[in-house]
Order: structure tokens, then sequence, then C-alpha cells
């Protein structure tokens, strides 16, 4: 019943056009509706609300590890945060552009201000105060 009820919800969701998943993104994906580094020097996020990706391959455990948490905030954060991954192993260019050396890597994209790359695994608690911190703009005491 409970599964159902989950279900149904993201099928609402997705009728208003809220995102309740992580979505794969390209590198042109990534420079279409996130930051052209090609065409712009300065960063300017092109997003209409806060995003975070995942930098991620699929052999890496931390890695498996993050891929549960990261679903289960895209669907608490769901319209105010959009969750992306990308395969650091398939998606070479934006690997280089962020420097990507070690896996997971998560970049914190705000609405305003600069971007934050974190490395390595952080707890999930740690992530929503990072989230909600950085990108949000609440500072929960």
């Amino acid at each position: 019943m409970c599964k159902k009820l989950v279900l149904l919800a993201l099928a609402c969701l997705a009728c208003l056009g809220i995102e309740a998943q992580v979505s794969y993104i390209t590198t042109q994906q990534f420079k279409d509706s996130v930051f052209d580094y090609k065409t712009n020097k300065e960063w300017n996020y092109k997003g209409d609300i806060p995003c975070v990706i995942d930098f991620y391959t699929t052999w890496c455990g931390p890695c498996k590890r993050l891929a549960p948490i990261m679903e289960e905030l895209s669907e608490q954060y769901a319209g105010k945060v959009r969750f992306f991954k990308a395969d650091t192993e398939q998606e070479l260019e934006l690997t280089y552009v962020f420097q990507i050396s070690s896996i997971p890597q998560v970049l914190y994209i705000p609405m305003q201000g600069q971007p934050i790359l974190l490395k390595g695994l952080y707890p999930k608690e740690e992530i929503i105060k990072i989230i909600d911190e950085h990108l949000l703009g609440v500072n929960k005491k």
C-alpha cells in the first residue's frame, strides 16, 4: 500500500512537471541547460532551480552507496532542487573541465554565486545540510 502511494505521488509530481528523480546528464545537455563553458568565461547558471550533479562511474563502490541517497534526496527536494548524474568514463569532456580525478565528486550549483565541488562520499545528513545552506539559503540550527 505504501509503495503504491509513493508511486502515485511521483506520478502526480510528474504531471505537474516537477522532477523527482536523478537524471543522467550529457556534456551537451550540461552546456545547454547548466553552463556553457565554451562561450562564457564567468560562471552563469542557466537553470531555473538549483541543481546537484553527481560525478560517478559504474564500478565505484562509494558511488554505488551514494546513488540511493541522491534518489531519496531528489524526492525530498522535488521541485526545489534538480538532481543529475554524469558518468566520468562516458562524459570525458565534463570530467576534464571539472578536473575530476577521484570519485565520487558532487557539484552543488546554487541559483546565484559559484558552485561547490566536493570530493568523496558524505553522509546523507551532511548532504542535506549543504543543500539547505548553500543551495536554498536555509540555516538550520
